[in-house]
């Protein structure tokens, strides 16, 4: 099997040193090629024919957002991960990134402590996304596959009342987002919980964005915030979301309990603890992302008598998570997203009047 050929671009030395060195780890992949900036990228771009470009996204010259634009008119299938700072500027830039056509993003080493954390940092973070975007489609139906079953949906009884809707994601997951809230109608008579796994600084940037563009009250979520019809909030970075039952109301609780499934914001934490206090009142909705948290939560969920939607492949930009729970026969529906604020719109409606609840927006 060939080697996938990488470009890395970063104006600092010591990072494009520390992202090949990382990268040099795996024998399936190769750096064929290092930039300082976006302009020599693309002028790179045809000596080096890369399989996958790592983007920086400040740099002098010419930065991440400009290249990326130029190198989409070319490439608009090649695989771009930005790779970001955690500061303000960073994560924004990284989103309008993701908007604009990035396939994701990963952040850079802080405060590691040592080369080897930070080389197994920048390692764990890249590989998989490099491997899954360029040989992905394989490699993931394989994994569902090994799940044993073929995304027919199981679940066969009447959906119930809903008292709240928990969304999760990952890889691709702004993008679904927006387009999720924007198709839900700004009546909606319940709350909407939100874990997308991201660090500190871009949910709450994350949140702001979803707010612009969906016309929700959108807020990245704090302890002990009570959960309102038609608030959407947003699991802040490193921080499990749940819920608790108080004498004021269904109220947020978060959490720094240990990563589940390597995440923290974890989807299974939040659906699990959804399917304890609402049960069956309870709709997840898993979006594209990559690996499978969701799963265990979503089988919470369905055994409290909820309901579960799930992105359908064609649509996910990384079809894991959304995939396991198809493939486990716990999702009522699996939708292309432009359908899903219809289906969701459509269970909330069950027991209420449906002219509150008509799927169209802002």
């Amino acid at each position: 099997m060939s080697k996938i050929r990488v470009l890395v671009v970063d104006d600092s030395v010591v990072t494009r040193r520390l992202v090949s060195d990382a990268l040099a780890a795996d024998p399936l992949v190769e750096v064929v090629g290092v930039a300082a900036n976006g302009r020599i990228a693309l002028l790179k771009l045809t000596q080096v024919n890369p399989d996958a470009v790592i983007l920086d996204v400040e740099m002098p010259g010419m930065d991440g957002l400009a290249a990326l634009a130029e190198l989409r008119k070319t490439h608009p299938t090649l695989p771009v991960i930005m790779f970001s700072t955690q500061t303000d500027r960073g994560a924004a830039a990284t989103l309008e990134a993701l908007a604009r056509g990035a396939n994701d993003y990963v952040t850079k080493p802080a405060n590691m402590g040592n080369l080897a954390a930070a080389l197994r940092h920048v390692g764990d973070q890249l590989l998989p996304r490099i491997k899954l975007f360029c040989r992905g489609r394989e490699s993931t139906s394989g994994l569902l596959a090994a799940a044993g079953t073929n995304a027919t949906p199981s679940v066969k009884s009447a959906p119930r009342k809903v008292g709240v809707v928990g969304i999760g994601c990952s890889t691709g997951g702004p993008n679904a987002l927006a387009e999720l809230l924007a198709g839900l109608p700004l009546e909606l008579p319940v709350p909407i919980l939100i874990t997308q796994h991201m660090p500190p600084t871009f949910t709450r940037l994350l949140a702001e964005g979803l707010a612009t563009k969906s016309g929700f009250p959108v807020v990245e979520a704090a302890d002990g915030d009570l959960l309102e019809p038609g608030v959407v909030f947003v699991a802040p970075g490193d921080h499990h979301l749940t819920v608790a039952r108080t004498p004021e109301g269904m109220a947020v609780r978060l959490n720094q309990q240990p990563a589940e499934n390597g995440c923290r914001p974890a989807v299974d934490a939040m659906f699990r603890s959804l399917a304890q206090t609402f049960g069956e009142g309870t709709l997840g909705v898993v979006l594209t992302g990559m690996g499978k948290d969701g799963l265990r939560g979503a089988e919470k969920i369905v055994e409290a008598g909820g309901s579960v939607l799930a992105q359908d492949e064609a649509t996910s930009v990384v079809w894991g998570m959304p995939g396991f729970v198809a493939n486990a026969g716990l999702a009522r529906q699996v939708v292309p997203l432009p359908d899903l604020p219809e289906a969701v719109a459509r269970l909330v409606a069950v027991g209420r009047p449906t002219a509150i609840v008509s799927a169209g927006g802002p």
